[in-house]
Order: C-alpha cells, then structure tokens, then sequence
C-alpha cells in the first residue's frame, strides 16, 4: 500500500496487523480506488494546441517600459562572502555572484517555521495555530506540537543539524522557451535553463505561461539576470534517525525528519527574503511578517525543478553546476534527481513583479520532440522524464 510519506506509514502499519483495522482498511482501499478509476474514466480530454500556437499565446509582457532591477552584489554579508560563479576563473565582475551559507545559525530559522504543513505530514489537516484549538484534533495537536518544540530545543542547543546553503545570481536572456545564462560580459551563454509551456488549451485571455516568459527576451535589448539557490537543514538527520531506531523509537526517528524538513523549508524562506532585500536587492524596502512571507504576499518567485513549473527534474543538474552545489553544501541528487539528504529545497528566483507560479499540465508530442532536441535527448528519455506531464501514451498516440 502506497502513503504519502513516512510519518504515514506507522499508523497506516498499525491498522494493517489488526484483523479488524486490516478489513476496515482494505474496504476503505477498495473504495477509494473504484472512486478513482470512475473519476478518471470520466475525466475531460485535454485539448491541446499546436507547440506554436502556445507560444503565440505566451505572457505578453511590457518590456519596453520595464527595467529589470540590477543585483546589488555586496561584497559581503551577515552570513556569507561573495563569491565567484563556477564558470569564472579570477574574480567576477558585478554581473554575478554566489554567496555560501555554512554552518547556517539553526536559532534563526525556528520563528519562520510553517507549522501548517507538520501537522498535514501527521495526517492532521487544519492550519496553524487554529488546529491547536480544534474541538476535536486540539488536544492531540497540542500534544503533537508540544513534543516537537521540545525536540526542535534540543536539536538547537544540541546542534544535531547542521544547516548549509548557497544561493546566486547570474545575467541571463530568454531565447524561444530556454532561459540562457550568460557569462559576465554576456558575450557567450554558459549554462541554459530549459522549460516546458502549458500546451492544452485555455479560455480566451489566458496565456499559456512558460518561466522563460519572465525573463526579459534577448531581443528587447535589456539586461536581466536570474537566481538559483539550495538549502539543506538535515546534514547530521541520519545519524540521529538511526540512533532512535536502534532504540526501536520509530516515533522520534519521524519526529526529527518531519523537523529537519520544516527547518530547511524555514531556511528556503529567509534565504529568499535575505535575496530579495540584499543580495538581489529588488525589495529592498520590504517589510512583510511572517504569515506575509508564509502568503507569498512578494515581489517574485522560487519555483523548483520537479514542481508544476519546472517539472522535469533533471534541470537540477544545470542548477547543481551553476552553483557547485554538492561541493558548497554536501546536497547530493540520486539517479532520479531527489536530493540527499532529503531535508532540502533547491529552485530558482524570478525578480519580475508579474512573474507567478503556474502548472504545466499536459503537454503534447510536439513539445517533446521540441523539448528533446533542446536537451539533445532521444524522444524515449524525454518521455521518461516528463512523465506525468504526457499527454499521450509513450511511445505513440498523439503526433
């Protein structure tokens, strides 16, 4: 039986050795997937357009009276020195720069935490603080919560987590659906960012979006540039799971997980706010609390290869070379492109005030021949990667 994630699988577990959890369960299983495959029989069928024409209905948006906002590129700050980029030998010019987090104080991140989806990676649906005072989950939730801020003090004063990050900004160009990153006198492109466009069809006035719309085109003769960043709050996770499970204390080996990934989402958040007052320096003079962050309420996006966006996971490669990330940070990416380990998050930053996140959906083979040739991939490894963004069966259907 497949769960969401691990914090699931004790009590589904338990349900699964109890002769009477087991029969209720399986009656729920059935159920469940009946409703599933009667929704998906009835399902609409996508209607796409042609690759050009999504491109035709790509974001219109004002070029000519936008000026993108130039990075201020301190040479250093509270946390990090300026670094250069990978592709740059000697010093880098006021193009770029990459800026590296170690040992990233765990203390600042514990006030940011968004507590809302712990509670959700219990099976605990409701948003926080409310659901501490739900007439029925309340008092489990308060137990829940009371344990975890024991455990996140002790992982504090105790250091069990190590937090590292690194985050940097590049000039880059659109060129068709690709973001190209350039070098710092622009002359030549050294890292190309690819991306998919929303392919099926929309009601009038919708554009089919693509991230390289929010990129100033090569041909408006501006200047932009793009960012990219990874963190990880869960260097040491490992060893303090294992040594709870040695115990057979499944419940704190989850426990330290679920906190591990909360932290490292906590340090994803003020990386960016840290980017987008001071490194970046687009809302320099933004002044958002925490709820407001947690909203989004902001100027710009970090939307992550593998997410609706970007869905296909293997750009994390180029966002792995353009910030030597396993090197700077010790995040490592597994055959399928997860990251190691896994209380991580990686993405790239979009300054431009329009810019939003969006879902791909299903795309049509056109744009996998298309997007294999950009990739220099044969047609079977494009339709591996992307997947269940398929609008057609691999290997057929479609043309």
């Amino acid at each position: 039986m497949w769960v969401k994630d691990a914090s699931r699988s004790v009590p589904v577990a338990s349900r699964m050795v109890s002769a009477e959890g087991r029969a209720k369960l399986e009656a729920e299983l059935k159920d469940d997937y009946d409703k599933l495959r009667e929704r998906h029989a009835n399902k609409r069928k996508d209607k796409f357009l042609t690759l050009a024409d999504a491109r035709a209905n790509a974001v219109k948006l004002d070029w000519d009276n936008y000026e993108p906002p130039r990075p201020q590129l301190p040479e250093t700050t509270d946390y990090a020195l300026r670094e250069a980029p990978p592709h740059i030998s000697g010093e880098a010019s006021d193009e770029s720069g990459v800026y590296v987090f170690e040992d990233f104080p765990l203390e600042q991140l514990v006030d940011t935490i968004d507590w809302t989806p712990f509670f959700l990676s219990w099976e605990m649906r409701g948003r926080y603080p409310d659901i501490l005072n739900d007439p029925h989950k309340g008092p489990e939730a308060r137990k829940l919560f009371d344990e975890a801020q024991a455990m996140l003090k002790q992982i504090v004063e105790d250091k069990w987590l190590t937090a590292k990050g690194v985050a940097g900004i590049f000039p880059a160009e659109r060129v068709g659906d690709d973001i190209h990153v350039l070098s710092d006198d622009r002359s030549e492109t050294v890292h190309i960012m690819h991306n998919l466009r929303q392919q099926t069809e929309h009601r009038e006035g919708v554009p089919n979006r693509s991230l390289a719309d929010f990129i100033a085109p090569k041909e408006s003769g501006k200047k932009d540039w793009v960012g990219a960043f990874a963190v990880t709050a869960g260097l040491g996770s490992n060893e303090i799971v294992q040594r709870f499970k040695a115990q057979n204390d499944d419940y704190n080996a989850i426990l330290v997980e679920a906190l591990a990934d909360r932290l490292a989402e906590s340090f994803a958040e003020w990386l960016h706010k840290f980017v987008r007052t001071e490194i970046w320096g687009h809302s320099a003079d933004e002044s958002l609390s925490n709820s407001d962050l947690i909203g989004e309420k902001y100027h710009g996006i970090r939307p992550a290869p593998g997410y609706p966006a970007c869905p296909e996971h293997t750009e994390k490669d180029t966002l792995w070379q353009m910030l030597d990330v396993e090197a700077r940070t010790g995040i490592e990416l597994t055959e399928s492109r997860a990251m190691w380990p896994g209380a991580a998050v990686s993405g790239w930053y979009f300054s431009h005030p329009e810019s939003r996140y969006f879902v791909v959906g299903r795309v049509a083979k056109d744009q996998v021949k298309d997007y294999a040739a950009r990739k220099g991939w044969d047609i079977a490894t494009a339709e591996k990667w992307i997947g269940p963004n398929l609008g057609y069966e691999p290997g057929g259907g479609e043309d």
